[in-house]
Parts: C-alpha cells; structure tokens; sequence
C-alpha cells in the first residue's frame, strides 16, 4: 500500500536555493501539497509558530543560525508551539561527531547529502509512521535517543547497558563517552 502525505505540512530550512528547489520536487513526488519553504532559520521560527507544522526537514549548517540551534530553538523555546514536531537534518557532513551533536539537540532523523529520494521517503515515513517517544530532562529534551527496540532485545538483565557500551567503545577503537558509567535520566 502506497504511503498517503498528500496531507502532511512541511516546513524546509536551508539557505541554499539550490537545496530547496531540490527537496521541494523531492516532497512534491512524494505528493505532499503544503510545503513551506524558508532561507533564514529565523524567519521559518516565525513560520512554525504561525503555522501548523508535522515536519520539518533543516539544513545542519546556515550563515545566520545553524540548524543544531534551530532545531534547539523549536524544542525549547518557551514560544513554540509544538517542540514535538519531527525534525529531519540535512549535512554534507556525516562525521559521528556531527550526527551525534545533531541527535543531541533534539533532532529525529539524520540524512546525510547527497540525498535520494529514496533515503526521503524512508526519513519521511519513519517520523510518521514509526513515532518516538520523548525525553525531558534537565540536559536534554527531544526524541528518545536510543534506537534499540528494548521489546527485541536478548539481554534483560541488570547490566545491558554496559554490555552495549563496551562494544560500541571496541567497535571505535577505544575508550570514549561510551565507556564511562551510564547516567540516569538521560
């Protein structure tokens, strides 16, 4: 069954016309209607408090506000509307470190450029149909950060946690954040 977005509001921010013409034929073939379109971080800000947003797809690096404090803004700012929105981030640049500043700021999928249609449609049906859950806490509010499905997961026992960071601290090489003891609340 083919997916349905002909309804679903979209909000793009990238400071590249380029980018934008790309995205919007992009959504257009995925036959959503209402695309909103913005250059400036800020100006799209005013768009997602006067308008009813379902996702927002952002650029990770702009001139005048970059995206990771775009999409701060949108979770946290005491005058937005709906901090629950899915946001989608865009970047060329697709090193751990970045994509895992962007997951920190509250972003909910990660698509690195070039992008396809089919990697779109796949971010673009995941924040729909497969929605996280929220995290609030004094550190962070955005979507669940932890990817694993704890419902399919073989090992229920008290120390899964760092079982699963010790292998990502070998599958890097080494002794990283993961490493450290695991903090509660986050």
């Amino acid at each position: 069954m083919a997916a349905d977005f002909s309804r679903v509001r979209t909000l793009i921010v990238d400071d590249n016309t380029y980018m934008l013409t790309i995205l919007r034929t992009i959504l257009h073939g995925f036959g959503i209607k209402q695309i909103y379109e913005s250059r400036d971080p800020a100006e799209a800000f005013d768009m997602v408090r006067s308008d009813s947003i379902d996702i927002i797809i952002t650029d990770y690096q702009m001139d005048i506000l970059d995206g990771l404090d775009f999409v701060r803004l949108v979770r946290t700012a005491d005058d937005s509307p709906n901090p629950l929105v899915p946001i989608i981030m865009l970047s060329a640049y697709s090193e751990r470190s970045k994509v895992m500043a962007a997951r920190d700021a509250g972003v909910t999928e990660f698509c690195c450029k070039p992008i396809t249609a089919k990697e779109m449609f796949s971010k673009i049906a995941a924040v729909i149909n497969e929605p996280r859950p929220f995290i609030r806490n004094r550190h962070y509010f955005g979507p669940d950060r932890r990817r694993n499905d704890p419902d399919k997961s073989t090992y229920k026992g008290p120390e899964r946690r760092k079982s699963r960071q010790k292998a990502a601290a070998k599958d890097e090489g080494g002794e990283n954040e993961a490493t450290k003891p695991a903090q509660t609340g986050s």
